[in-house]
């Protein structure tokens, strides 16, 4: 199974990023660091709420209705004509319901890496919610899922199709933080920290990731 980054890599991941891009007025480069951020972010939240039977089956009843895949079938018209509110709010609402108080933490770090406000971010990542959540449905589809356990193994998959290590070391440190709700002062010294610190963790991963 591919991971879910290579989907950016993809001609459904270019259309994806142009049409976010253009439809919350930021720039394409930055729109792709965004994203290359946030969809596995993402994905880890949305495995740790299906970790739990009623996690899970929030999730298999989304994915079965609202959010069927349906989106998938009719980007152009998506950001052809600008992204509906209604889009955005429901984006906002996934980002709440999976992210919960690491959110704002969250789009603050990816901020800070990617050169943009942390409200264009969260702009971004509205948009991007509903289409991940299209994917998933169209994923799930693709491999007859039918139960929970089989669900935590399509997200585990499609996360592991990426780096895992590094990836791994980012998003434990942001979805473990203290709780608190400001991710950005737990992992924040690790993007902007000196020489020393962009070797590994946080640090090194986006250095990889974005050759900075």
């Amino acid at each position: 199974m591919a991971g879910i980054l290579d989907l950016l890599g993809s001609d459904l991941g270019k259309q994806i990023i142009s049409g976010v891009a253009g439809s919350t007025g930021n720039d394409s480069n930055k729109t792709s660091s965004v994203l290359t951020m946030a969809l596995p972010v993402l994905m880890k939240a949305m495995e740790r709420n299906a970790s739990t039977p009623e996690g899970a089956e929030g999730l298999m009843g989304a994915l079965s209705g609202k959010h069927d895949g349906g989106i998938l079938d009719n980007l152009g018209g998506l950001f052809g004509g600008g992204v509906d509110e209604s889009v955005k709010q429901d984006g906002a609402g996934i980002l709440s319901h999976i992210l919960g108080n690491k959110q704002q933490g969250v789009e603050q770090v990816i901020g800070q890496k990617s050169g943009l406000d942390a409200g264009s971010v969260a702009n971004i990542l509205k948009v991007a919610a509903p289409i991940l959540m299209g994917v998933l449905a169209k994923e799930k589809k693709e491999q007859n899922i039918s139960n929970s356990g089989d669900l935590t193994g399509l997200l585990g998959g499609l996360l592991g199709g990426n780096s895992v290590d590094n990836d791994q070391s980012f998003l434990e440190k942001i979805l473990d933080a203290d709780g608190d709700g400001s991710v950005i002062d737990d992992v924040a010294g690790m993007v902007l920290g000196g020489s020393n610190k962009k070797s590994g963790g946080l640090g090194g991963l986006l250095g990889g990731l974005f050759g900075k």
